[in-house]
């Protein structure tokens, strides 16, 4: 296996584990009453959703699509 598959496949557990925990924070109850209050989520959750799913894209990518040297 290439080094860029086994940094894809770090990066999208990454990603994985970042999108767990922005899902969780999403759910906790302060985060609730906070998105009641102003419509969005608080700066902390948005990144963690954020940087998850650029880990997983971009992990995705290395893994599936760097070509072997």
């Amino acid at each position: 296996m290439s080094p860029a598959r086994i940094a894809g496949a770090l990066c999208v557990v990454a990603g994985i584990v970042l999108l767990a925990l922005g899902y969780r924070a999403s759910t906790a109850p302060l985060e609730q009453v906070s998105e009641a209050i102003t419509g969005r989520f608080t700066d902390r959750t948005t990144w963690l959703f954020v940087l998850g799913g650029a880990a997983v894209l971009g992990g995705l990518f290395l893994a599936l699509f760097v070509s072997r040297k």
